[in-house]
């Protein structure tokens, strides 16, 4: 039997089961080619950069671990791909990673992951001035995590690149970045699976752009004075929860073509913040011929024009959902169908509801409406629920939407008789959104406030 026992671990080696257990740390310092320290390193080998700077671009394929010492810095000099990626199982971890080439249709990027660099882990780096952040090309199972991206700034938004980027990866992790700067802060394309959890996203387009992904996460994410927070597009089966809208400028969420998802515990937030201000580097100027500092104060004090635009957008289930202080609350068109909205609170916005439709729509389900800051109704029998329905819109509404030029006439006696004929006889809307079960006060959220 003791014979065995030391004949075991021998074994082992020689049916190829012992994993890296020789893998050595190799130090690289300033100066040294790093490639070749890199090509001369063996599977699970940990290769640790000293304090530094380290220029041109380099390449990893074999499974390893790239680990940067405090101050140590990948340099790329403006040229292609800072770091390329194409074994799988590679670890890069503490490295401050900027100055890659600037070639869209290359995809330049801080770290660029091929499709067999499988189950990648990219954490606790810095990211900054690369054309993308970390590009992640059909590279499954890769995890980014916990990374500080700053994208290019003072050039045009069609010259950016994306924070981290992903086509055709499924089951990748992105949770607990920080995104500023660039084009979008996380963009993927068709794919699946994936999960984009706890991020922070500043000053970007779109702090996530969904394209063409499935069965995937998105939450617990924060977006704070960018173009649109969460723009959920040609994608099916989603989970989004528990995500924060802070003042982004046109939307807080926007869906297209977007089916069976659960919308789920958000928050998006509008109107005035006081003393709150944010700097801003100084750029061309925007479509509305404002630089960049002009155009985020004026993001900070308005907030968005629409907390929700939903456009095509079918069988979804919006529940315990806060939308706040937005020009519009909710923008509903282009034939929507088979939508649960239910349980969500609609709370100081200009007007709570858009809809330019024909047929009657009631944002109610199981007894169970909404809430509405401004629903004047009352609850005699004390059971949350309203006594009397609520409709957000009337005919005069839908003049306004058609010509705006009647808002001249919207305080004139002919005004306030439709719109009281109609409040007294409700047969007479055109149809639209009706609330038959209207909450009287407002659901809790589990979104994180940001203020």
């Amino acid at each position: 039997m003791g014979l065995l026992l030391r004949m075991f671990p021998a074994a082992l080696v020689a049916a190829g089961l012992s994993g890296f257990a020789d893998a050595e740390t190799l130090t690289a310092a300033p100066g040294q080619p790093l490639q070749a320290l890199l090509d001369g390193a063996r599977a699970g080998d940990v290769v640790e950069l000293s304090p530094g700077e380290y220029h041109g671009s380099i390449r990893i394929d074999r499974p390893l671990e790239l680990v940067g010492s405090r101050g140590a810095v990948l340099d790329g000099d403006g040229s292609g791909n800072v770091i390329t990626v194409t074994a799988p199982d590679v670890t890069i971890r503490g490295v401050t990673i900027r100055a890659s080439g600037r070639d869209l249709q290359e995809m330049n990027s801080g770290i660029f992951l091929q499709k067999t660099a499988e189950r990648a882990k990219i954490e606790d780096n810095r990211l900054v001035g690369n054309l993308f952040g970390v590009y992640v090309h059909g590279a499954q199972g890769s995890r980014v995590v916990r990374n500080e991206i700053e994208g290019l700034r003072g050039g045009r938004l069609s010259e950016a690149g994306n924070g981290v980027s992903l086509w055709n990866a499924p089951d990748v992790t992105i949770a607990g970045n920080t995104f500023r700067y660039g084009r979008d802060g996380i963009f993927t394309i068709s794919s699946r699976k994936d999960r984009f959890i706890d991020n922070r996203f500043e000053q970007v387009r779109f702090a996530v752009h969904y394209m063409y992904t499935n069965d995937s996460e998105v939450s617990g994410n924060v977006s704070i004075g960018n173009h649109v927070g969460y723009a959920i597009m040609y994608s099916n089966r989603l989970v989004i929860r528990g995500n924060s809208s802070d003042h982004d400028r046109d939307h807080g969420m926007l869906f297209n073509y977007a089916n069976y998802a659960q919308i789920e515990d958000n928050r998006v937030t509008g109107g005035p913040l006081g003393s709150m201000t944010q700097s801003a580097e100084e750029g061309p100027a925007d479509e509305r011929g404002m630089l960049p500092q002009q155009a985020r104060e004026t993001t900070l004090k308005s907030g968005p024009e629409k907390c929700v635009f939903i456009y095509n957008t079918n069988h979804n289930k919006f529940r315990n959902n806060w939308f706040e202080r937005c020009a519009i609350g909710v923008h509903f068109t282009a034939g929507s169908e088979g939508n649960e909205i239910t349980g969500n609170a609609f709370v100081g916005n200009a007007n709570q509801v858009k809809y330019v439709g024909t047929r009657h729509l009631d944002w109610s389900t199981g007894g169970r409406g909404n809430y509405w800051s401004d629903n004047p109704a009352f609850d005699l029998n004390g059971d949350g629920i309203a006594d009397t329905a609520y409709r957000p819109n009337d005919l005069i509404d839908r003049v306004l939407w058609t010509a705006p030029a009647a808002k001249v006439l919207i305080n004139s006696p002919a005004v306030q008789v439709i719109r009281w004929a109609q409040a007294q006889f409700p047969a007479l809307l055109p149809g639209g959104v009706v609330d038959s079960h209207p909450l009287v006060s407002p659901p809790r959220t589990s979104a994180k406030e940001t203020r």
